[in-house]
């Protein structure tokens, strides 16, 4: 099982704690780049609300 299987798992058993983590975690490591990666961060935090979309998780909270 690769690693994006595993992630894929995880937030599957956990949806709100994921959104939650991601929003957190894109968050932080926006204010620590300054925004100079604020596209790449925003990239990686919609990917994790498609994939909760893709199995049914429903709409990102806010």
């Amino acid at each position: 099982m690769g690693m994006m299987d595993k992630l894929k798992d995880a937030i599957g058993k956990n949806p709100q704690k994921a959104r939650r983590g991601a929003r957190k975690g894109s968050e932080t490591a926006d204010k620590k780049t300054g925004g100079a990666y604020s596209e790449q961060i925003q990239t990686g935090s919609d990917k994790i609300d498609d994939e909760l979309r893709r199995r049914g998780e429903g709409p990102r909270e806010q």
